[in-house]
């Protein structure tokens, strides 16, 4: 059956990720995956957590709110205490950028990454995952611009995207309404070598074969590739204080 908006199984929703949109954050973005669009920064403070004080070694750490009207029905702002699906994305990111990054090489020091969401349409937690390392590698950059940093403390490029099986089908990159009835539903993470840092999968009807397993994870590992080459792509001209471009690992 033909998806919704025409797109071939393994085809992504158009995707751009803009630049430098907070002008008083270390690091920012917006990435805008089909019509779900993220807003993150990456903020640096000089100061790590209590139970990493005097060890040398910092902390990457991460927050994530969906704005009241993202939805086509108003929620309530996390105000007072985020809610428990709030909570859950912003350890997932948390977890997930702190793979990309060598926290002894970046002192101690704290990045938080703040992700909120102004418009969903599925695949946000997938959105703020890909965006946030965007922001991530920009404040990295303005820190090596300042001198805070000799070199990059990134040693992966981390991005990520859903997949699952609608209509029988495998699927790559869930618009809300293909993830609302899908059969299994499956969220990955992962490193541009190839490396898994999260799968979240879940069986919505019938439990799933081991081939079909493999064969969402092939399609999560084909749209990762293609999400990695737009980081690349928005962060070709980050300014560097070296004139030669730094290769991470």
């Amino acid at each position: 059956m033909p998806r919704i908006d025409a797109r071939a199984n393994n085809e992504l929703r158009p995707t751009t990720i803009t630049r430098g949109i907070s002008p008083y954050a270390e690091g920012s973005c917006i990435i805008q995956v089909g019509n779900t669009k993220v807003h993150c920064t990456a903020s640096v403070e000089d100061r790590v957590p209590p139970f990493l004080k005097g060890q040398g070694k910092g902390w990457l750490t991460a927050e994530y709110a969906m704005l009241p009207r993202a939805t086509h029905t108003r929620s309530n702002r996390d105000t007072a205490k985020p809610n428990g699906r709030s909570v859950e994305i912003q350890r997932l990111i948390g977890r997930s950028l702190r793979s990309a990054i060598d926290l002894t090489a970046l002192g101690e020091r704290t990045i938080t990454l703040d992700c909120d969401v102004l418009q969903a349409d599925g695949g946000t937690r997938t959105a703020s995952i890909t965006g946030a390392f965007v922001a991530l590698y920009e404040a990295i950059q303005w820190m090596r611009n300042k001198e805070m940093l000799k070199e990059s403390p990134i040693i992966e490029w981390v991005a990520a995207v859903s997949v699952g099986i609608v209509d029988d089908e495998g699927r790559l990159d869930l618009a809300y309404e293909e993830d609302s009835r899908a059969e299994v539903d499956m969220n990955v993470v992962m490193t541009a070598s190839g490396k898994f840092i999260e799968v979240q999968g879940t069986a919505e009807g019938l439990p799933f074969e081991r081939a079909r397993l493999d064969a969402l994870l092939d399609l999560g590992q084909h749209g990762i590739a293609q999400l990695n080459a737009l980081q690349r792509e928005a962060l070709k001209d980050t300014p560097l204080k070296k004139p030669e471009w730094h290769q991470d690992k």
